[in-house]
């Protein structure tokens, strides 16, 4: 295998600096010390400082373990449960400091870049799609009680998974994501009820009923 691009340097440590400067405080020479690349190089490759997060963006996407949701070898509560699991082990392990990558970005540049913003709309929308999607399986197989619409339910929970990095990020302990996954999946996608089976009604003995 060769070796990375300055382009693909730049866009791996893109995610290291942006996750501890945030875009703002993070500067093209933040950015090439980093990936270790002259400074000079960065034009070369990006027009700006925004075009190289939303190409850092994509990786991050592509990383964050999306794909488990569109495997049909797994039930699709299954599924969803894996992929929130998959993610908060991240955090845990980078020790609740990091949050969701397209959340941060999304909080703190998107009233100012307008073609920022509409990507992060469009991500947000894939994102909550292919939950909607898993959620719909679940309701159609009845492991899911509420017949609320799919789509509902699934912006609803991508909307809890942020804030609920936002708090990790505060508390630093798996309290929010044990909230998370009991609200969700305990209360909101919880399967039926089972019906209270009737207690057999007592035999009354035949002198007692000849009185």
């Amino acid at each position: 295998m060769g070796r990375p691009s300055v382009r693909h340097k730049l866009v791996d440590a893109a995610l290291d600096v942006f996750e501890v400067h945030g875009f703002n405080g993070a500067s093209v020479q933040d950015l090439t010390d980093a990936a270790g690349v002259p400074k000079g190089s960065f034009y070369n490759h990006f027009d700006s400082k925004e075009k190289l997060a939303l190409e850092a963006l994509q990786a991050y996407i592509a990383r964050n373990g999306i794909e488990v949701l569109h495997d049909e070898k797994l039930a699709p509560l299954e599924r969803l449960r894996r992929h929130f699991r998959a993610n908060w082990k991240t955090v845990k392990d980078r020790g609740y400091r990091s949050g969701c990558f397209l959340g941060a970005l999304s909080s703190e540049i998107a009233d100012s870049h307008e073609t920022s913003r509409a990507e992060f709309g469009r991500l947000f929308h894939h994102w909550s799609v292919a939950i909607a999607g898993v959620i719909r399986q679940a309701q159609a197989d009845g492991s899911v009680a509420t017949a609320t619409e799919a789509p509902v339910l699934a912006r609803f929970v991508l909307n809890a998974w942020q804030g609920t990095l936002i708090r990790a990020k505060v508390v630093r302990s798996d309290q929010p994501y044990e909230d998370f996954v009991a609200m969700v999946f305990a209360t909101l996608l919880a399967p039926p009820v089972a019906p209270a089976v009737a207690a057999p009604a007592k035999k009354v003995p035949r002198a007692v009923r000849q009185k």
